[in-house]
């Protein structure tokens, strides 16, 4: 591709072998890009939640994988398009930050760009939808903070980090037993002072250090199970809660579950919309509205009526003033996730709404798109 101008100094662009290369700009390069990004969103969508269906992926050798894992969801699919790897580098992006959370960061994203289509044909400008976006992000970010609760533990009382861990697990195919692999979890990451990995010489060899710890000493986790497939996800699993738990010390704020985190912050969103008088106003409750698909999902999936149980509860927050009404995704007889043990790590939450919008605005910036013909 290279750039030339006429005789009147306008720029025009020669691209090398035109003829075999396909190209789509504008409006129909960026509906196209959210339409991708949204088929991988719909495919996570049904994941969500402790009710969230499996998914089975069979690998080009034949070995089949069951699970509900975002993260290793995208990983084994075979994705080509462009815009459907950023949604895989997205997914991977929260694995490696916070080790959880991979399902709903992928249908936020989702929810993010569905939302932005619908203001892209009402003619507003993308850079403009992105700009409302990181705003209205901040707003929800700075709520969580607010409706955040400090959670208090020790090595004589570790009950609060085996709950948090148990949330986690109630969506995994051994949820079954949650409780005990919850307190495994959380007895090898107080073990274990602070462990880190380092590289060294010329080749590059790897070492792992474990510092800070009394009884210097590794700690290993010995998982049974009937086949290869089950063991595999134990794993998966295992890892997403020792990762909770490591969250949980290096930060002990916690948000209740059940998307009453972003109800809550849908309806603060919804409320600092007014106070911008721009056009940035429409994204910022387009936001507001996207937060409100987590939540829904989570309702779909555990076969509730979507919209009049959001409905239901959103009004409750707001009547009651309690951000910690959720989805009663278990059929306990509650909303208040407060009395089901339903927690999230703050800065799993917060991670997961910066991460969503940052790739929804690199998303957005594209307006050209030239790929080389199938044919």
């Amino acid at each position: 591709m290279a750039l030339a101008f006429d005789e009147f100094g306008r720029p025009f662009i020669i691209l090398r072998e035109q003829e075999q290369k396909t190209r789509l700009r504008g409006l129909d390069a960026q509906k196209a890009n959210i339409s991708a990004g949204k088929a991988v969103a719909r495919i996570l969508r049904t994941s969500l939640g402790p009710k969230g269906m499996d998914k089975m992926l069979q690998s080009p050798d034949g070995d089949v994988t069951i699970t509900n894992d975002g993260a290793t969801i995208l990983e084994q699919m075979d994705v080509d398009n462009q815009i459907g790897k950023l949604m895989v580098e997205l997914s991977r992006s929260q694995y490696y930050e916070i080790g959880d959370g991979t399902t709903g960061v992928v249908v936020m994203a989702g929810a993010l760009l569905e939302q932005a289509e619908k203001l892209l044909e009402h003619g507003i400008h993308p850079i403009r939808i992105a700009e409302g976006y990181e705003m209205a992000s901040r707003i929800a970010v700075e709520h969580l903070e607010r409706v955040a609760h400090k959670f208090e533990f020790g090595l004589n009382d570790v009950e609060p980090l085996v709950q948090t861990c148990m949330t986690t697990l109630s969506s995994k195919i051994v949820n079954r037993c949650k409780r005990s692999m919850a307190e495994i979890a959380v007895k090898a990451v107080l073990a274990a002072g602070m462990v880190r990995e380092k590289s060294f010489g010329t080749t590059k060899d790897r070492m792992i250090y474990i510092e800070h710890c009394a009884n210097s000493r590794a700690v290993t986790i010995f998982i049974r199970g009937g086949n290869k497939m089950m063991i595999e996800e134990t794993k998966r699993s295992i890892h997403d809660a020792l990762c909770v738990a490591r969250n949980l010390i290096r930060n002990n704020s916690i948000v209740y579950g059940g998307g009453s985190a972003e109800i809550s912050c849908s309806i603060a969103v919804e409320a600092a919309a007014d106070k911008h008088p721009g056009v940035e106003q429409y994204a910022i409750r387009a936001f507001a509205d996207a937060l409100d698909s987590v939540p829904m999902a989570l309702a779909e999936n555990s076969g509730l009526q979507p919209i009049e149980t959001l409905s239901a509860v959103k009004a409750q927050q707001i009547k009651e003033n309690n951000p910690c009404c959720g989805i009663d995704c278990n059929d306990v007889g509650t909303n208040d996730m407060r009395e089901q043990n339903v927690f999230e790590t703050l800065i799993g939450k917060q991670q997961q709404l910066l991460l969503a919008t940052q790739v929804v605005k690199m998303i957005l910036k594209i307006d050209d798109v030239i790929t080389p013909s199938k044919y």
